[in-house]
C-alpha cells in the first residue's frame, strides 16, 4: 500500500514496478484504500498458449500431442 502523496512523487517509477512484477498496488488516503492499480493481461491466441507444446513430437513421431488418442484405447 501506498498514500497517494508517494504515488504522486514518483508514480512512474511505481507504474514501471507494476508492469514487470504484475502485483497490483493499493493506494490510500488517510490510511484508507481508495484504488487498486493493476497491469493490464493481455489475451493470447490460443495457438500462442499451445506453441511449445505442438512442436514437440510424441511417440508416434510427428503426429500433433494434441490430437485425440482414442484409438490408443482398448475397447473393453
Amino acid at each position: 500500500m501506498i498514500s497517494k502523496g508517494k504515488l504522486k512523487a514518483k508514480m512512474l517509477q511505481f507504474f514501471r514496478e507494476i508492469e514487470k512484477t504484475g502485483k497490483p498496488l493499493i493506494v490510500t488516503d488517510n490510511n484508507k484504500p481508495v484504488l487498486k492499480i493493476f497491469p493490464i493481461k493481455q489475451t493470447l491466441k490460443t495457438s500462442e498458449v499451445f506453441a511449445d507444446i505442438r512442436s514437440k513430437k510424441n511417440k508416434r513421431g510427428l503426429k500433433s500431442v494434441l490430437l485425440p488418442t482414442i484409438s490408443e484405447w482398448n475397447e473393453s
